[in-house]
């Protein structure tokens, strides 16, 4: 039987994880459930946020976390430019799902012909550090992305439900016909949140290129997990994906103290392939 302390241990792991799978889940929930389009490419520009946070990092010297300054902005433009190339020309869902996937693999391509497909750790002075709170260790930077995470959600959710411009995205989403008969800008609006989720990749990668060892096949490995936090957590809460997320860690961590830690990815395939049996109205 696993020590109490252990079991707190992995709960905490488990815990902010979760706010990383969150955070991840939340950009591709708000492209799912507003823009109606499943971004395959979310991935990609999660770890080549990752890869360019390692580069930035490394070639200037510059401490990793101000790539949070630098790196959004230029993912919010990505994700404009792609949106308005999808409604430019007219691309229908199925081929826009077809296009992001192609998406992935030219990106997936492109880090391992810049950066090749080794392993790449970026390296620094806080990387190691932990605070102690009676016996139980908080990693100093996946309390940093957990926080992220938070905040970052709490924002999004403060904007949808308190201002105007929450309430048009979701009128848009509801119904555009009679969003665009109150004279709701929707091309606008459907850009900048396109811009928005894109954005989010960015600051997902750089709190996964301060956290793990970076590897170009690895987008793959989240797919599964990200799929599952979004659809627990449901498309219109920003809160959602978030708690998702920490359930799915928990699960994680409980099958590693439990079972074996080869198990752990098993945990949300299996809850992925139980929400498709069971709760197909999510797709």
């Amino acid at each position: 039987m696993p020590s109490l302390n252990l079991l707190i241990q992995s709960a905490v792991s488990g815990i902010l994880l979760g706010g990383l799978y969150g955070l991840i889940g939340l950009g591709l929930g708000l492209s799912w459930g507003f823009l109606g389009q499943i971004n395959l490419a979310h991935f990609a520009f999660v770890f080549l946020s990752a890869y360019l946070c390692f580069e930035i990092t490394n070639k200037t010297g510059l401490d990793p976390l101000v790539c949070f300054l630098i790196l959004p902005p230029i993912f919010f433009l990505v994700g404009v430019g792609l949106h308005w190339l999808t409604r430019r020309f007219s691309i229908s869902p199925l081929n826009s799902l077809l296009l992001t996937f192609g998406l992935t693999v030219i990106v997936e391509a492109v880090i391992q012909l810049i950066w090749t497909a080794d392993f790449q750790k970026l390296q620094t002075v806080y990387g190691d550090k932990k605070v102690a709170i009676g016996g139980i260790y908080f990693p100093f930077v996946e309390s940093l992305g957990f926080v992220i995470a938070f905040i970052v959600a709490w924002l999004i959710h403060i904007v949808m439900r308190h201002t105007d411009l929450g309430k048009a995205v979701r009128a848009i989403a509801q119904d555009p016909q009679m969003a665009a008969a109150y004279g709701i800008p929707q091309k606008k609006i459907s850009l900048g949140m396109a811009g928005l989720c894109t954005a989010l990749a960015g600051i997902s990668g750089i709190c996964i290129a301060l956290i793990y060892s970076l590897n170009p096949s690895q987008m793959y490995s989240w797919i599964g997990v990200i799929f599952a936090v979004v659809m627990l957590g449901g498309l219109g809460n920003p809160f959602g994906p978030l708690i998702a997320g920490i359930v799915i860690g928990l699960s994680e961590a409980v099958a590693m103290v439990f079972v074996n830690p080869s198990w752990a990815p098993i945990v949300s395939f299996s809850l992925l392939i139980g929400l498709l049996l069971f709760r197909p109205g999510k797709l």
